[in-house]
């Protein structure tokens, strides 16, 4: 079942990049009393994900904060090490949490997993965004297959 507006996150694991290494957290505890723009990429590396998508979050991450956001997180199947060396290859900095959903188990536990098995990508999770108030969606943006409107920094500056 897809999640939608209104629904509790369900309880699932990510690993946290840090400028420590990687961090175990739970997505209860890490969406807990704070309000969380987060933003799902089919792929660390992958053309959009990282012309666009990553690169819009960072852009507007102090727009984003001004407007009430206490963090900006953003997650993809992918391993840490990945996420790690990406988030340093865009710049990331301090401005995007990189939450990697190795296995999926977020993607899935959401309910927006995606079929990447046509471009060697195996099961990923879809690109979309949702604003997370301690831990309940209260917006979910999913994009279209092949689309990059809806789950971008713009989108939910307008939603805030």
């Amino acid at each position: 079942m897809t999640i939608k507006t209104g629904d509790r996150l369900p309880e699932t694991n990510f690993t946290k990049v840090t400028a420590e290494g990687a961090e175990k957290v739970t997505s209860t505890n890490y969406f807990a009393g704070r309000k969380v723009a987060l933003f799902s990429v089919p792929g660390a590396f992958t053309p959009t994900c990282s012309a666009k998508h990553l690169p819009g979050y960072i852009d507007k991450a102090a727009e984003l904060k001004a407007k009430g956001v206490d963090e900006i997180a953003c997650t993809a199947v992918n391993d840490p090490f990945v996420m790690g060396a990406w988030s340093k290859s865009a710049g990331a900095g301090e401005a995007v949490t990189m939450l990697a959903d190795g296995n999926g188990d977020f993607a899935k536990a959401v309910g927006l997993t995606m079929d990447g098995s046509g471009f060697g990508l195996g099961t990923r999770g879809q690109r979309f965004s949702m604003i997370v108030d301690d831990g309940v969606v209260s917006e979910l943006n999913v994009e279209a297959p092949g689309e990059f409107n809806v789950s971008s920094a713009d989108h939910m500056l307008g939603q805030l």
